[in-house]
């Protein structure tokens, strides 16, 4: 006879071996956020000042024509927030593939969560 236990763990090991590569990736960036102590970044709305933990996806260097800006598309498992360092061509440590914890107020920017000049703080490689 299965305990309950038992029969969570055993669906877990079998959601384990049915999930996709990019799921289980997801669950992980859920979990490590999570003990990061950041919010979701699904769960972020705007005007609200949120402290999120994730990957790098992209990081794109936009020339603009009074100022220069610095985009990153952090991903957390959850959705995408978009970091915007205006006036910077250039930080060291950004680069996709790279974790950290950025802190602001989320702005919203066509339809695209967005933080402005965020506080941030780079993860030691895994």
């Amino acid at each position: 006879m299965m305990t309950d236990e038992s029969r969570v763990s055993l669906r877990r090991i079998l959601q384990r071996f049915t999930a996709s590569e990019a799921e289980i990736d997801a669950q992980e960036l859920r979990q490590e956020s999570a003990e990061c102590g950041g919010v979701l970044a699904q769960q972020c709305s705007r005007g609200q000042v949120v402290s999120v933990a994730g990957r790098l996806r992209t990081v794109v260097y936009t020339p603009r024509t009074n100022l220069p800006t610095l985009e990153a598309d952090l991903y957390d498992g959850s959705d995408v927030v978009t970091l915007v360092w205006l006036g910077r061509r250039h930080i060291a440590g950004i680069e996709p593939g790279r974790h950290l914890t950025a802190r602001g107020r989320v702005a919203m920017r066509d339809d695209r969560k967005v933080i402005y000049n965020p506080y941030y703080e780079l993860d030691s490689p895994k």
